[in-house]
């Protein structure tokens, strides 16, 4: 697995918490972002499709007005966010959702700014990167504004990567 970084203060994305610890998990924090941040997972080997019965889960909590978005590269290089958004402040909580249920929209992965209108139809038959955004700055330190993400799981179907394309993107 491969961890890619979008937009510009995706550089202050950090790693927190402490393994075993229900209280604080380990999780990654965008609370010092200063602008919109982002980040997805790349399996090397494989593309995932992502139609029919596919699905994310993820544990969460946020404060202020944050939600986490799911966030998605197509092999073609499109980048997409998706209109589906989870978060609680009260505590780390486990949602899941269909992707099926998603309305996806065009982002500019380096700014993590929306583009256009939503999208009507997606080929999710090809997805190169999963992950999520945070559209919205992080206050800094305190309970102003940031997501913390402790874990994705991501329920789709492997699809080989042909070696042109795996050895272009590496």
């Amino acid at each position: 697995m491969e961890l890619k970084l979008y937009g510009a203060a995706s550089k202050d994305i950090q790693e927190n918490g402490a393994p075993n610890n229900e209280a604080n998990p380990l999780h990654v924090w965008t609370g010092l972002c200063e602008g919109p941040c982002a980040l997805t997972f790349r399996d090397k080997s494989n593309h995932v499709d992502l139609t029919g019965a596919a699905k994310i889960r993820w544990n969460i909590k946020v404060s202020g007005f944050h939600q986490v978005r799911p966030l998605i590269k197509l092999a073609d290089g499109t980048m997409l966010v998706g209109d589906h958004t989870d978060g609680t402040v009260s505590d780390y909580h486990a949602y899941e959702f269909s992707i099926s249920d998603v309305r996806w929209i065009k982002i500019d992965p380096n700014k993590v700014w929306t583009r256009g209108n939503l999208l009507e139809n997606v080929d999710l038959s090809k997805v190169d990167e999963v992950g999520f955004a945070d559209l919205i700055p992080g206050s800094g330190h305190g309970d102003g504004g940031y997501v913390d993400v402790g874990w994705v799981e991501v329920y789709g179907k492997p699809v080989k990567r042909d070696a042109a394309t795996s050895s272009l993107r590496q």
